[in-house]
């Protein structure tokens, strides 16, 4: 429940380099690599690029209503003795 909270209250997540160049790799993308000499000028002087993820809203939701059946089934169960 307390992710599903997370995902409500943040609108959107920056990731870093590394992972940036990781997603990049799988799904194909060439925003993580730079080819020209100018890119790799530019990105000397600038900071990496980084992908911005923002989950949908709906993700929340979601993520709180499992956390809470999970919950209730938890304290629901009978206990062994």
């Amino acid at each position: 429940m307390l992710l599903g909270v997370q995902f409500r209250m943040v609108d959107s997540f920056v990731l870093n380099e590394s992972t940036t160049r990781t997603l990049a790799r799988f799904s194909e993308t060439t925003t993580a690599t730079n080819t020209t000499t100018l890119d790799s000028i530019l990105l000397r002087v600038h900071p990496k690029p980084m992908k911005r993820v923002q989950p949908p809203r709906w993700l929340g939701l979601s993520m709180i209503a499992f956390g809470a059946v999970i919950t209730l089934h938890a304290f629901a169960m009978p206990k062994e003795n």
